[in-house]
């Protein structure tokens, strides 16, 4: 049961940075059709979309930090396997709980004071210097949900690996 929802967190995340993703092409498409409509049309026609390159940057903050758990948990994160692949299997297995612990510690860090950046946001009412001024705490979020969903992911899959006492995250030679 816990598997099941750990892994529906994952995917609802990983959905939610493919929402983001779409909605970069489609502000992107929308913003080169009025540059293209300007052209054609002359200054009379020329307009922008308010801040659309900071609501893309926004986006792609969300669309980054949110893919993160998700792509850990299926094994497609960059790695490196030269070497790796060449080791015995119990020693692919500790250097996976190595690297395991070493992720969960640096992720849950980085959670710890992106939270203490939101909070700063928050207090302090920063907010972007766009056309369209966003308190900057609310893409800030996106960040902190990502990262702590990075964390549960490292230390899920730690426990996973433990428990199964030989690597889960194997390279499956695919490309």
């Amino acid at each position: 049961m816990l598997r099941t929802s750990l892994d529906r967190l994952y995917t609802f995340a990983a959905a939610i940075a493919a929402l983001a993703i779409v909605a970069i092409c489609l502000l992107v498409t929308a913003q080169v059709s009025l540059n293209i409509l300007a052209r054609i049309g002359g200054p009379d026609w020329s307009y922008t979309i308010p801040s659309y390159a900071d609501f893309a940057g926004y986006f792609l903050a969300t669309a980054s930090f949110m893919a993160m758990a998700y792509t850990l948990r299926s094994g497609t994160h960059i790695r490196v396997n030269l070497m790796v692949q060449r080791l015995p299997e119990h020693s692919r297995w500790l250097l996976e709980v190595a690297t395991l612990v070493i992720g969960a510690a640096v992720s849950s860090y980085a959670t710890y004071f992106t939270v203490a950046l939101v909070q700063e946001s928050w207090h302090y009412g920063d907010k972007s210097t766009g056309i369209i001024a966003i308190s900057l705490w609310i893409p800030q979020l996106t960040m902190v949900v990502g990262l702590a969903l990075l964390t549960l992911a490292f230390v899920d899959t730690l426990l996973e690996s433990l428990r199964a006492k030989s690597p889960i995250l194997t390279d499956t030679g695919s490309e």
